[in-house]
């Protein structure tokens, strides 16, 4: 079921987006090369805490996944495409980095990705990134009223194959509200002018993740994290939106 929420509902989860989007900030503020990836895991933890919010994803656990997530935020570090888990491991010059998180404050919730690279940038990382963005960006202007949709996913597959990049095809983007993960999917892929009706007041989280190639993954032992299968760099890129009359409104941003 998909809810339709209210001007207030949608101020509410405009707040707990700006704790998501402050959070994504601080943690690429503090990434640098030689930094624990941990490290960034507890600064996320401490800034959601400050703000009166919680994790949406510490002892999340969906029906692919065979343990609770682990950590507070995903971090997903060149060939991981999404689900990363925070370790030991260090950053390193060069590496490219994608974030997720999800946090709830005053019972709604907020979702949102950023991916960047550290220290010294390859161009093609530098590309891949730009495009991902590029087709967040237009899977948001495609979500309009009386769109649906597959219009949204047409406009990321669109951006996607200019570039000659892909994802993975079972994973993409999703309702949002009371829940982190609600109806309906958005996928990354789509046919114009087919699936839901977009409504003023619906509110999704759409979240291209690109590759260089295929798009084909496999999932790493810790059974979370998935990795591309020809070890080409990803990334990830993400928003909370409101569809409303005027146009879709992003409620992760500062």
């Amino acid at each position: 079921m998909v809810e339709i929420k209210t001007t207030g509902e949608l101020q509410a989860m405009r707040e707990a987006g700006r704790v998501v989007a402050r959070t994504l900030q601080a943690v690429a503020r503090h990434a640098a090369p030689g930094t624990p990836i941990a490290e960034l895991d507890d600064l996320a933890a401490t800034t959601i805490r400050e703000a009166a919010a919680t994790s949406a994803f510490l002892g999340y656990q969906p029906h692919f996944a065979p343990t609770p997530y682990p950590a507070v935020i995903c971090v997903s570090v060149n060939d991981a495409i999404v689900h990363g888990i925070p370790g030991r491991d260090r950053l390193r010059d060069g590496d490219l980095v994608s974030v997720d998180c999800g946090a709830y404050l005053d019972g709604w919730a907020g979702d949102a990705a950023i991916s960047f690279t550290v220290g010294t940038a390859h161009p093609a990382d530098r590309a891949l990134i730009d495009a991902t963005r590029q087709a967040l960006a237009a899977g948001i202007a495609a979500a309009v009223p009386g769109n649906r949709i597959g219009d949204i996913g047409h406009a990321i597959q669109t951006v996607a194959a200019r570039g000659r990049y892909a994802g993975p095809a079972d994973f993409g983007g999703h309702g949002i509200g009371r829940h982190m993960h609600e109806d309906p999917h958005v996928s990354n892929r789509g046919r114009p002018g087919r699936g839901m009706t977009l409504r003023p007041g619906m509110t999704l989280a759409i979240e291209p993740m690109l590759a260089p190639g295929s798009g084909h993954y496999r999932v790493a032992a810790d059974g979370w994290t998935l990795r591309t299968t020809d070890g080409s760099r990803a990334a990830h890129a993400e928003h909370t939106i409101a569809i409303t009359d005027d146009g879709p409104v992003i409620l992760t941003e500062p």
